[in-house]
């Protein structure tokens, strides 16, 4: 459903450097499956899914949706792609128009793409609202007259009104208490459920959250992908050492504190700088220099079907 190959997306800075947000990625979600996104601050997810949208425009490389080519789309293709694809934003409280009603809100998507008026648009942007949990009361109250929580089901309605193939969520919990996170996933959830053929790209910083919304994951780094897999398989025998050091990290009880965590040292580079070689060897535990800090790793397939891009994914160095 989604197929990205080889994307870039570079912005040029005044001073002359140019920031990698995303540098050379390759992925392919199939339709109707849930692929989580992961990585620390600054590995450019969020770039990933502004640029499967066009929202960002990309410096090269192909975007596909379906048989739709995002990168070359313009007038009536870009129309269809606004219907075939919908994004759900981190901030509720800036994705809204505090202008205007929920209602409004959510009926403004249906009143550009498509024919609905008069009643069969009332009754269509009710069902969304109600499939949401926001019953009728609540249709005419403006955002500042709603929760954290509340504005979100209202940025989910208003991305699910037009029926999309593919949903992209750019950390949608990221910004509410813990509470109403739970509210929100749950919503999630169920609308897995409720729309098996609905293709959506989670990115998140919290796996716990990836491992029980989506059934793959792809871990980024500086702009690309480490390792990528089965939600199950990556978690529970994860190949790459940023994957394993990214899992190490995740806070546990402190019965159950495991004396293997790995503790990375420094910060991600910059991507107006990026590093020689493996981009990961400037933090990684295991790095050589004469290899890793020259020779860019390969995208290597392993037996159980992940990629992986490390010199030692299977188990030894590079003559």
């Amino acid at each position: 459903m989604l197929e990205i190959e080889n994307l870039k997306v570079h912005f040029p800075l005044p001073s002359g450097q140019t920031v990698r947000a995303v540098d050379g990625l390759t992925l392919k979600i199939a339709p109707g499956e849930t692929m989580g996104l992961v990585g620390e601050s600054g590995s450019g997810k969020s770039t990933v899914g502004k640029a499967a949208l066009r929202l960002v425009d990309s410096t090269s490389g192909v975007i596909r949706i379906g048989d739709l080519d995002v990168t070359k789309a313009r007038g009536r293709q870009m129309r269809k792609l606004r219907s075939r694809a919908q994004m759900v934003f981190q901030d509720p409280h800036s994705s809204l128009n505090p202008r205007m009603t929920i209602r409004r809100a959510v009926a403004e998507g249906l009143i550009l793409n498509t024919s609905l008026r008069g009643k069969a648009l009332r009754d269509k942007v009710a069902e969304m609202l109600e499939a949401m949990g926001l019953p009728a009361q609540f249709h005419d109250r403006f955002p500042h007259e709603l929760s954290g929580g509340q504005k979100q089901r209202v940025c989910i309605a208003r991305a699910l009104a037009l029926d999309p193939e593919l949903l992209v969520l750019d950390e949608p919990t990221s910004a509410l208490d813990v509470s109403v996170q739970a509210q929100i996933l749950r919503v999630l959830r169920s609308l897995h459920e409720a729309r098996p053929e609905l293709t959506q790209l989670f990115i998140s910083h919290n796996l716990a959250v990836v491992r029980f919304l989506c059934q793959s994951v792809a871990v980024m780094y500086l702009g690309r992908i480490v390792e990528m897999g089965p939600v199950d398989r990556v978690f529970d025998a994860p190949s790459h050492p940023y994957t394993k050091a990214l899992l190490s990290a995740v806070p546990v009880p402190e019965a159950t504190r495991r004396p293997d965590r790995i503790r990375l040292q420094g910060d991600i580079p910059s991507p107006t700088a990026l590093p020689t070689g493996c981009a990961f060897h400037t933090r990684c535990p295991i790095a050589k220099k004469d290899v890793c800090n020259v020779q860019e790793p390969p995208r290597i397939e392993l037996q159980d079907g992940r990629l992986v891009r490390c010199h030692f994914a299977l188990g030894s160095a590079p003559e």
